[in-house]
């Protein structure tokens, strides 16, 4: 007498948004350029931030002592305006990485929802940048107060807007980096997307400040970097947003670059 063995039918496991995020994580961990971008960005913010802080502490001790404002909170973070490219090439390169190498053909392979595959790398990338932009931001404070304090003028931590500009330098750029990621989608090319990007952080949202009136406050109000930066001052800048409605802003316009790539993507080939 003989026995037929049970069969069997073994399902593949279902894709999830948590394994779509799992493998999203996998990409950017492994990847050698992201820790090196990630390096640079909390070393040239925090020594930029420290060596500045040192050579103006005791110009900011002459004007406190003549009575005049006192200018050393706007020190504590001023280093991440030149960090802040290393934020915008890591988001680029998230999306554009794919591209170049063709692997966005197993990705859009692997996951056919090509809107959850862009929102777990966003989640990914926004939540990296979060963490390491907000140590970023503690340890720009930590360094260039202790120059400042070496001049009797230093900033204690729970000092107005201080706690909020340093929790913002975090926000600022996992946002900043998301702006990167969706002109990454738009543009499907490394060099143009950065070079589109460092213009509106850069050059644009300055020269459009040249604009006489109160047409050119708005628009220079509503520039990316200009209205985002807001959240890391912790006295907001003259004729800009107040923090937290700055950032709203820029939100705002990422959400919609963000948006837009999406459908591109949706409807474009690999």
């Amino acid at each position: 007498m003989t026995t037929t063995a049970p069969t069997t039918s073994a399902r593949p496991p279902r894709l999830t948004f948590g394994r779509i995020l799992d493998s999203e994580w996998a990409k950017i961990k492994t990847v050698r350029s992201t820790v090196w971008t990630l390096l640079a960005l909390l070393l040239v913010s925090v020594l930029i931030t420290w060596a500045i802080a040192a050579l103006a502490a005791s110009d900011v001790a002459k004007d406190v002592a003549q009575g005049k404002e006192n200018d050393a909170p706007d020190l504590l973070t001023v280093g991440v305006a030149f960090g802040q490219i290393a934020a915008l090439v890591l988001g680029v390169m998230s999306m554009t990485a794919e591209y170049s190498t063709g692997m966005i053909r197993t990705s859009l392979t692997a996951v056919p929802w090509r809107a959850s595959m862009l929102a777990a790398k966003a989640l990914v990338l926004a939540s990296t940048l979060f963490v390491v932009g907000a140590v970023t931001g503690f340890g720009c404070y930590f360094l260039a107060d202790v120059m400042l304090s070496a001049k009797d003028v230093g900033v204690d931590i729970g000092d107005p807007g201080v706690i909020r500009s340093l929790i913002g330098t975090g926000l600022y750029l996992a946002v900043l980096g998301l702006f990167g990621m969706a002109l990454g989608v738009l543009l499907r090319h490394t060099a143009g997307a950065i070079t589109v990007g460092i213009a509106l952080i850069f050059v644009v949202g300055g020269v459009v400040g040249l604009i006489p009136g109160k047409t050119g406050d708005w628009i220079s109000k509503l520039m990316p970097a200009n209205a985002g930066s807001q959240v890391m001052a912790v006295n907001a800048a003259d004729k800009m947003f107040q923090p937290w409605t700055g950032f709203a802003v820029f939100v705002a316009e990422t959400l919609v670059l963000l948006i837009l790539g999406a459908v591109l993507l949706e409807k474009r080939d690999a």
